[in-house]
This record gives structure tokens, C-alpha cells and sequence, in this order.
């Protein structure tokens, strides 16, 4: 018997989007490198090994997000507390959606994703960074 699913992955990207900050991607290129603003990829490490990353950004895997997020976790990450504008983002926009949704449900403000996701962050020419596997 096959599963029934109450609620699509497409279905839950749109409900995120409804209720939270999407940057274009102009936005997003402009904001980066600013003071109060970190760009969170949230793609996993071979992903960023294959493909490379946003200059700056600190990968932060899915799996992980929420108990790095949470302070009073034992894997709490002190860069979450500093107040700034976290920007979330991941291939297409699908898992960002999700995982800014999440963190603004957490507390974290203010939190945002950006339209397209690395994807369109680097056919739109934006700076890319090379990342080698850790040792």
C-alpha cells in the first residue's frame, strides 16, 4: 500500500514562502558582505566540495540547523546569537524555504532566503568560493 502523504514537499515550500522573507536575487547580491549579515548554506559538505560556495557563507547542514540554532542546545553555535540577518540558502530554494521557515518559528529574527537558491546565485555570476573537503 503505497503512503499517503497529507502534505507535499511543493506544498510545504509554498506554505513557508507565504510566511517569510524571499530576497530577489538582486536583494541578496546586495546585501552580501554587508556588517549584520550572514549567509547560511545549508547544503551538505559535498555538495559545497562539487559546486563551491557563497564567499563568507558558514554551512550549516539541515540535519543540524535547529539544535545549532537553539542556545540552550549542547551544539548551540554562538554565531546565531549575535543578532544579525541570517540569509539562508541551499541549491534551488526548496530546502531554504523550509529552514528559514523553521528558524523564525524558532525565535531567530531576522531570517530570510533568497529567490533560486546557489544555483542562480552563480549562473547570475555572483562570487563563488571553492571548498576542500576537511582532512
Amino acid at each position: 500500500m503505497p503512503l499517503e502523504i497529507k502534505k507535499t514537499v511543493q506544498q510545504m515550500v509554498d506554505e513557508a514562502n507565504s510566511q517569510i522573507e524571499t530576497l530577489s536575487l538582486a536583494e541578496a547580491m546586495k546585501i552580501h558582505g554587508q556588517p549584520g549579515v550572514t549567509f547560511i548554506d545549508i547544503r551538505d559538505p559535498r555538495e559545497l566540495w562539487r559546486d563551491g560556495t557563497i564567499p563568507g557563507a558558514i554551512n550549516v547542514t539541515r540535519g543540524m540547523l535547529e539544535m545549532w540554532i537553539d542556545p540552550k542546545s549542547p551544539y548551540a553555535k554562538d554565531y546565531f546569537q549575535t543578532g544579525n540577518k541570517f540569509v539562508f540558502f541551499c541549491a534551488g530554494a526548496w530546502r531554504s524555504a523550509l529552514s528559514t521557515k523553521t528558524a523564525q518559528d524558532m525565535g531567530l529574527t531576522p531570517v530570510a532566503h533568497f529567490e533560486g537558491g546557489f544555483g542562480a546565485w552563480k549562473k547570475a555570476g555572483g562570487p563563488v568560493e571553492t571548498v576542500e573537503p576537511k582532512k
